[in-house]
């Protein structure tokens, strides 16, 4: 995998508005889940099995982890 250029807990903002791509059960397809600029924290850092390009998991609220790539997401 790639190096991760963020952190486990470290806190950071979405750069984009997020939509869900269908992979956030509860809610439709298409939904706005979090936006530009609202603040999470990475909860877990995976690996994109065919890019081998890090994924993190971060948690925008109570209810909210949304997986990221790292130009979805920023520091503060």
């Amino acid at each position: 995998m790639a190096e991760p250029k963020y952190q486990w807990g470290q806190r950071v903002k979405a750069a984009i508005d997020l939509f869900n791509d269908g992979s956030f059960p509860e809610q439709p397809e298409g939904a706005l889940l979090v936006q530009t600029g609202d603040a999470g924290e990475i909860v877990k850092i995976g690996s994109h099995v065919e890019t081998d390009t890090p994924v993190y998991l971060v948690e925008f609220g109570p209810s909210r982890v949304v997986g990221c790539l790292e130009d979805e997401i920023a520091s503060f």
